[in-house]
């Protein structure tokens, strides 16, 4: 599953007659997209059903600190928001807040 980052690729318009350099091209342009879908990167995600019309779903972004190995866990911030790097639903930190949690809507 994606975690939103990957875009599309833009795909090229195809010839009136078959040409193998055009399919080579294609099917390289979608491995590499197919590929970054397989790999979203590192992510941690939960799902809470609490009842059975409702479902809380979270994630987050971690990576390995190099120093002592153990995972840190951050989640993105008001500024990844501001740029239209989140998703709708997606939980985030508002720093000029106080370190509130907040939702993209």
């Amino acid at each position: 599953m994606s975690t939103g980052t990957t875009k599309s690729p833009a795909l090229p318009l195809a010839p009136v007659e078959y040409d193998q350099r055009y399919t080579d091209q294609l099917n390289t342009i979608l491995r590499l997209y197919f590929s970054q879908l397989d790999n979203p990167g590192p992510c941690a995600a939960s799902t809470v059903r609490p009842n059975a019309d409702t479902v809380i779903s979270a994630q987050n972004y971690s990576e390995i600190d190099q120093a002592t190995g153990l995972g840190v866990v951050s989640l993105p911030t008001q500024v990844e928001a501001a740029a239209g790097k989140l998703r709708v639903g997606d939980v985030y930190y508002d720093t000029s807040a106080g370190n509130v949690l907040k939702i993209k809507v």
